[in-house]
């Protein structure tokens, strides 16, 4: 008999979940102005919205922040987690920051001015945000393959060098950088191939211009790597990794992805001029230099969460939880972002809401149906997240319209999958039903839909 797969960990603690009534969650989700992002956390059972800081740490990382070192200058915990980051990725300056977007507020505050253009393989939400919000435009070169969810490749995340290449013969004066996701969370989670980060960064350098990866889910995209591209299967995640930078000039982190922390993250590169500039915005956003808006116990979790996560076997723990769930969907005849990708399942809400106008938000009304059915979050990845475009203010309704469902890391069992999986069956065998969706009430310049109220039709 073949041994059947099973987790690289153990439960040590749990946390007690409550499950709710139909008639609450309506009550709810009402209240909440029917968007996901304003519910308390106590009204939901089991909760996808993000991977982000969500997942469970280890008892190595809870050990190591006993070990905190919380001097404001200096702290022994900066140079444990820089020596970390620096094996890892091979860059030499590192500014540690609070999340993220932070790493992207101070790196961009030097970067990007009003007028530049951003290439770059499907920009999330925040990484767009802070381009826009600089009267800069984010251009993106995501590969056409990517917008078919039903085809099925190894490398959905990847850039078309032909319209980079385009995009900077005709605008390279006003590019500051290409920026290259990994993996690509808006277009599914899907991985960047090593190739294509070789072309990306030979193309970049033809036109004189740096490259910035977005590093949040690096070491899922060295698995899929090594998993499914020819020449690496050899490799270990480290060796992968080391490769991977190569290709870049720096990178910005979110810890709270990859690195297995609730909080934190981080700036690295080789260029003295960018670690010089970031330095100064740092000290105005975030704090001082070596510990940017982390305590020292904050900064030893991340040392711990990234050497535990460029290990093979527990990222393809985290990333078989992913698969199985694809798994129920594919009995249950849903469509989603094909191959699974690494952090989420990402439903084709246009496919399973057919009648739904995108007009009215196919997407967000499949993530309150969802939310109705079982009390489970998750997050639309679409046209509201898209915002509107910055000139004309129309809404964006050319991307991809998905349901993600994001796992948090080592926190949920899969029979918490299993529930997931079949109350999204429910709500796809009565769809036919669901012909209304969603108006937007009141939304922010940017970056709405965290806070957008709307009402259902």
């Amino acid at each position: 008999m073949k041994i059947p797969f099973a987790e690289s960990w153990k439960i040590k603690m749990v946390e007690s979940i409550r499950k709710s009534t139909r008639n609450e969650r309506e009550k709810w989700i009402k209240e909440a102005h029917y968007n996901v992002f304003q519910l308390e956390s106590q009204k939901i059972y089991i909760d996808l919205l993000t991977d982000s800081g969500t997942g469970a740490m280890s008892d190595r990382q809870w050990s190591a922040m006993m070990l905190g070192d919380e001097s404001y200058a200096g702290a022994t915990s900066f140079y444990k987690m820089k020596d970390t980051i620096s094996a890892i990725t091979g860059f030499r300056y590192v500014i540690p920051t609070h999340q993220g977007r932070a790493a992207e507020n101070v790196l961009f505050s030097c970067l990007i001015k009003e007028g530049d253009i951003v290439p770059g393989n499907s920009h999330f939400d925040t990484t767009k945000g802070h381009i826009e919000s600089r009267k800069a435009l984010a251009v993106d070169c995501t590969i056409a393959e990517a917008r078919d969810t039903q085809l099925e490749i190894s490398f959905k995340g990847n850039m078309d060098i032909k319209l980079l290449e385009d995009c900077l013969l005709a605008s390279s004066e006003k590019i500051p950088f290409v920026l290259v996701t990994i993996t690509n969370n808006t277009c599914g989670g899907q991985p960047v191939s090593m190739q294509n980060m070789k072309e990306i960064y030979a193309v970049a350098k033809k036109y004189n211009k740096l490259v910035l990866f977005d590093s949040a889910r690096f070491a899922e995209n060295a698995y899929f790597i090594k998993t499914r591209e020819k020449g690496y299967e050899h490799k270990t995640i480290k060796e992968i990794c080391l490769e991977m930078f190569s290709y870049s000039d720096g990178m910005t982190m979110s810890a709270k992805k990859d690195a297995q922390v609730n909080m934190g993250g981080f700036i690295a590169t080789n260029l003295e001029d960018w670690y010089e500039q970031a330095k100064v915005k740092c000290i105005i956003y975030e704090g001082y230099i070596t510990y940017g808006g982390l305590s020292g116990r904050d900064m030893n979790a991340i040392a711990v969460g990234l050497e535990e996560n460029t290990d093979f076997e527990n990222l393809e723990t985290r990333i078989k939880q992913v698969e199985y769930l694809a798994q129920k969907l594919d009995e249950y005849g849903i469509p989603y972002q094909r191959p699974a990708g690494g952090h989420a399942i990402f439903v084709d809400a246009q496919k399973v809401l057919t009648e739904v106008p995108k007009e009215e938000f196919p997407a967000q009304t499949l993530t309150i149906e969802l939310y109705l059915e079982a009390g489970v979050r998750g997050c639309e990845i679409g046209y509201l997240l898209a915002d509107r475009d910055p000139f004309t203010r129309e809404n964006r309704f050319g991307g991809m319209e998905f349901l993600r469902l994001a796992i948090p890391r080592r926190t949920y069992t899969n029979n918490h999958m299993d529930v997931v999986a079949a109350a999204l069956k429910n709500v796809f065998d009565r769809r036919k039903s669901i012909i209304r969706g969603v108006q937007i009430v009141w939304e922010a310049p940017i970056m709405r839909h965290f806070t957008v109220k709307l009402e259902k039709l």
